[in-house]
């Protein structure tokens, strides 16, 4: 286990754009469980309830006319483990993350999965720094990016949109396979195939669920047809 210096975890929060009072909790929430008994999921536990809280605070005061529905389907967008990591990623959390030798050398400090949670670890510990109201202040402009690119048309998961654009092209539905199922049984990873019978085209991608995987692997392909999608 190696943790980050003093000038490491001073950027850190220049990106955070909070600086913490209390430093310990600034490193237990970068301390993932393959540490030990001292690790970051309390405080992950409490900043879920507070991001979530925010994007929904966000997108209800941004679509005044969007029903229940829509804004509970906004918010899973903003706050999926994926929305997440990229915000991480975007700030260089990995590079501070304090992970156990095992998870070190597993590629752990890369993991979406990782990041995301700890994430999330980071806002509770602001919680307890400072206060719930302040979490939801940083909360707010950590995903401030995030709910400005949302869209209600968003909300219609990936699958349901290229079975559609397959439906209405008069082509085979998509087909997904369950390419490998790694890690223990409480963060497994399921990376999945999807491919289109009538194009010979496949896309790969991972997620925490079969369910996940499935919709990013839609997306992936999505992506790869946008060019006929516009045609």
């Amino acid at each position: 286990m190696s943790e980050p210096g003093e000038a490491q975890l001073e950027a850190l929060q220049g990106r955070l754009c909070y600086q913490f009072s209390d430093q310990t909790l600034l490193k237990r929430a970068l301390t993932h469980r393959s540490v030990g008994k001292q690790h970051n999921e309390r405080l992950e536990f409490l900043g879920d309830a507070v991001i979530g809280l925010a994007a929904a605070a966000a997108f209800y005061e941004r679509f005044p006319e969007a029903d229940e529905g829509v804004l509970s389907r906004l918010r899973a967008l903003v706050v999926s483990g994926q929305s997440l990591a990229a915000i991480a990623k975007d700030m260089d959390l990995s590079s501070c993350l304090i992970l156990g030798e095992s998870e070190r050398k597993s590629g752990g400090r890369h993991r979406d999965s990782i990041l995301a949670d700890t994430l999330e670890a980071l806002i509770g510990a602001v919680a307890l720094d400072a206060s719930p109201e302040k979490a939801l202040e940083v909360a707010g402009v950590w995903l401030r990016s995030a709910v400005e690119l949302a869209s209600p048309t968003d909300t219609i998961d990936a699958k349901t949109r290229l079975q559609e654009w397959c439906q209405a092209r008069g082509e085979a539905l998509p087909e997904y396979t369950v390419l490998e199922v790694s890690g223990s049984d409480h963060q497994q990873s399921f990376r999945v195939c999807c491919r289109l019978p009538s194009r010979q085209c496949e896309a790969e991608a991972a997620g925490t669920s079969r369910r996940r995987a499935e919709k990013s692997a839609a997306a992936e392909m999505l992506s790869q047809v946008s060019g006929q999608a516009n045609g």
